[in-house]
């Protein structure tokens, strides 16, 4: 599950966002338009990634270790995503749809920064994962 959840990150926040600017006719308003649609559903499909995981780690009762610390703290990042900087992008970017200037911001920097951490720790996590299921006993 972690794999596919980098994969998506991955094929979305840094191939899709940037290029949709380059297709011929998008203007800003059009792009941030399509971006918001696209990561409103992204960040839905992600919380029930997120929750999929939970309850795998519940069912799992065995000793949970550095893959359980390392989803709790993708699951703070996408809290802070889902609460804090989608609604303020969201913001910002309907400001841009409008006409209006918004003044100077470091959220979609944050966001990006956020993006990198979980692609990375979903990484190490899913890794670490697939190697305990390679070298379980079998039973």
């Amino acid at each position: 599950m972690s794999f596919i959840w980098v994969g998506m990150l991955g094929g979305i926040s840094f191939l899709e966002a940037p290029l949709k600017f380059r297709a011929p006719g998008i203007t800003l308003g059009l792009g941030l338009g399509i971006g918001r649609l696209v990561f409103q559903v992204m960040n839905m499909v992600e919380i029930v990634f997120a929750v999929i995981l939970a309850a795998t780690f519940l069912i799992a009762r065995r000793d949970r270790g550095l893959p359980f610390y390392l989803f709790v703290g993708v699951a703070v990042l996408l809290a802070l995503q889902t609460f804090w900087l989608l609604p303020e992008l969201d913001i910002r970017a309907e400001m841009v749809i409008r006409g209006e200037s918004p003044p100077g911001s470091n959220t979609h920097i944050v966001y990006i920064v956020f993006e990198l951490l979980k692609i990375l720790t979903l990484l190490v996590m899913g890794i670490l994962i697939s190697k305990r299921s390679f070298n379980a006993p079998d039973r």
